[in-house]
């Protein structure tokens, strides 16, 4: 970092259903950046976007804290390559693709990696539930394919649900993710670099009673769920669920950092099930728990993602 104070546009609220939680990382993002070396200003791109447009030459980083649509899916990433203003993280093409649950299965799938079976269902779809049992087996994991932070997701245990979850998926999307459940461990890499990447501690998550999964309350409720940090699995298991990340964000064509869920099933193979591109950013959110078993702590992790955004696209044109 120079000496001089760098100014960083953090961009935080959105339309998404996603709002509240990108605030409150924000307010902990603020907070951890060091006055000394940074002037940071706030931005909602939910009513900000044309002052941040304005005063875009004396912005030197956009640190972007934005989850699900208009945020976390290129369209902020391609905003800010438009203004000249670098920012964290994956660029236009990486963000989109990632946004996609679907698209995302697909590269995985291309690159060799191991994915719970799945088909998606489009708005005005028949939906055959029987038909869907038959080839998943049931309880079936119903999904919007481009949201976050668990949105419409349902566990399905019968024909009925299986109609009703894709009803309440189709809410919120015009496309629906169908997917086989893996019985197994849930677990989280988060991955940071840009040509050379670090994979960091593996965390397991491990829902409280009354969660069936890591719901959107399970993720954002204190005292849901424990988050075990690194995961309390043997090092073959670690090495491979690592492996996994860094393929992952490798298939997916993101930059600066990410962070990769998976199951570890009984027989011990681990199966990809999303990648975030945006990963949440308080204290306590999982990729910064990890980077403090890693050694770095919040503060510095923060610095980390500034300095590889800043070196992957250089400082805005003069």
């Amino acid at each position: 970092m120079s000496h001089q104070k760098l100014h960083i546009a953090l961009l935080a609220g959105g339309t998404s259903g996603e709002r509240q939680v990108s605030l409150n990382g924000a307010a902990e993002v603020e907070k951890a950046l060091d006055p000394k070396k940074f002037i940071v200003r706030r931005y909602d791109p939910a009513c900000d976007l044309p002052r941040l447009a304005a005063d875009a030459a004396a912005i030197d980083f956009a640190f972007i804290l934005l989850h699900g649509r208009h945020g976390e899916d290129g369209t902020v990433q391609g905003f800010l390559d438009l203004l000249g203003i670098p920012y964290q993280g994956s660029g236009v093409l990486g963000s989109a693709i990632a946004m996609d649950k679907g698209l995302t299965k697909q590269l995985y799938r291309l690159h060799g990696l191991p994915v719970a079976d799945w088909v998606i269902v489009e708005r005005g779809d028949e939906v055959d539930a029987e038909a869907l049992i038959g080839r998943f087996g049931l309880p079936l994991v119903v999904k919007p394919v481009h949201e976050g932070s668990s949105l419409g997701l349902s566990l399905a245990r019968t024909a009925d649900a299986v109609t009703a979850g894709i009803a309440r998926a189709l809410e919120h999307d015009r496309e629906v993710m169908v997917e086989q459940y893996l019985k197994g461990r849930e677990l989280t890499v988060g991955v940071f670099g840009n040509r050379q990447l670090t994979a960091l501690p593996v965390i397991e998550i491990v829902p409280g009673p009354g969660y069936e999964f890591f719901d959107y309350q399970a993720k954002y409720q204190a005292g849901a769920t424990r988050e075990i940090c690194p995961a309390e699995i043997d090092a073959a298991a670690t090495s491979r669920a690592q492996e996994l990340g860094l393929a992952a964000h490798r298939a997916l064509r993101l930059r600066g950092y990410s962070r990769t869920d998976m199951i570890l099933t009984a027989s011990g193979e681990c199966c990809l099930l999303e990648t975030n591109t945006i990963p949440g950013m308080t204290a306590t959110s999982l990729m910064p728990q990890a980077a403090a078993v890693h050694g770095l702590p919040f503060a510095a992790f923060l610095e980390t993602l500034v300095e590889l955004g800043l070196e992957e696209r250089g400082p805005a044109p003069a």
